[in-house]
């Protein structure tokens, strides 16, 4: 190999090295989902994500189990692989919180209910006879680690963010 060649095949390897040292801060930054700043390392960005969120029941509010489970927040696994989410929590800024004991697809999503019902592999229920989500609120999921993996607010104390 010429000693010019040689340079070259230097300089590229060297400008690879560059690059990738230079790309690690941007991944590991933790200003991203996940980063809980209670823990000194972020937790690793999750697959699984807070989706749509129903804080107020359609119709009237009169207590019953009908009213109950029309309000629902979504859990949603965007990977391919299924996710173990036995040991997994919701909860609000009341830290009124759900545990999950599911497994969640790849590619799928789950409804938590507030009220009394049976569950499937689209919605699960946590049987409580009172509202859950108020008009000014925060979902937070955790997994079962207890690292924040995602948090969704709503309301006039959170931009109105839905």
């Amino acid at each position: 190999m010429s000693r010019s060649a040689r340079r070259i095949t230097a300089t590229v390897i060297a400008s690879g090295a560059l690059l990738a040292a230079a790309a690690l801060p941007a991944v590991a930054d933790g200003h991203g989902r996940g980063h809980d700043h209670g823990h000194s390392k972020p937790a690793p960005r999750s697959a699984v994500v807070l989706g749509k969120i129903q804080y107020d029941s359609p119709g009237r509010d009169n207590g019953s189990n009908r009213s109950l489970n029309g309000e629902w927040v979504t859990v949603t696994n965007t990977g391919r692989s299924s996710v173990n989410l036995r040991g997994w929590t919701l909860s609000d800024e009341s830290h009124r919180t759900y545990r999950f004991d599911l497994r969640l697809a790849g590619r799928s999503s789950v409804r938590v209910h507030t009220g009394v019902g049976r569950d499937n592999s689209h919605d699960v229920y946590q049987d409580l006879r009172r509202y859950v989500w108020d008009n000014s609120d925060t979902a937070t999921l955790k997994d079962a680690r207890g690292h924040k993996v995602d948090s969704k607010s709503w309301g006039r104390h959170h931009g109105g963010r839905r």
